[in-house]
């Protein structure tokens, strides 16, 4: 029981974190300019949380149920802006299975080496998330229409939304945010990894 409600915990608290690491795309307002800023966060976070997560409990297919955990927390908080009156597209609910799926495959196939889950494992986290969300993205009908016509009531003054200027980085969001995402995302597993042991 003790082992079970650990795992709940950490489930918890993971999403937790995650969820205000990824505050900038849940709110289509900002889903387009901060693609890159979403991409290492969201990276890292899967990433760090889903080893941790996966080392404890030396199971493949717990990277991908730690994933389910935080797609029904933030489904939940869309049904709850959703109540208060905001448009279904107001949040933007981002995709985390397909990269712990890709995560758990990796620690499988490598018979549970945690030093290959964590290098290959990270990278294609670091690669397939930014597509995936993107993907997502372009779902969303129109989120400059979404910012201007209906601001978050917390939002400070210098986050005011404005009209993205055509051939600045973001201009190709997917290939920054996969390539810094891919980066960034090993080196800080293999940090939190070590922390584990």
């Amino acid at each position: 029981t003790t082992h079970y409600l650990f795992i709940v915990v950490v489930a918890v608290n993971s999403t937790l974190l995650t969820i205000n690491a990824g505050d900038y795309i849940f709110y289509t307002d900002w889903a387009w300019t901060s693609f890159v800023v979403f991409s290492i966060s969201q990276s890292t976070m899967l990433v760090v949380g889903a080893i941790y997560y996966m080392l404890f409990t030396g199971v493949p297919g717990t990277a991908t149920y730690y994933a389910t955990i935080m797609t029904i927390y933030t489904w939940v908080a869309k049904g709850a802006w959703f109540a208060l009156g905001y448009p279904y597209d107001f949040i933007a609910v981002p995709v985390w299975i397909p990269s712990a799926m890709l995560l758990d495959l990796t620690y499988w196939a490598t018979r549970r080496n945690k030093h290959a889950a964590i290098i290959i494992g990270g990278t294609l986290v670091g690669l397939s998330l930014p597509l995936f969300n993107m993907i997502n993205l372009l779902l969303v009908r129109d989120p400059l229409e979404m910012a201007f016509k209906y601001p978050r009531p917390t939002l400070p003054p210098y986050m005011t939304p404005i009209e993205p200027q055509v051939g600045k980085f973001y201009n190709s969001p997917v290939a920054l945010g996969s390539g810094v995402g891919a980066v960034l995302s090993v080196p800080i597993a293999a940090l939190g990894a070590k922390l584990n042991t």
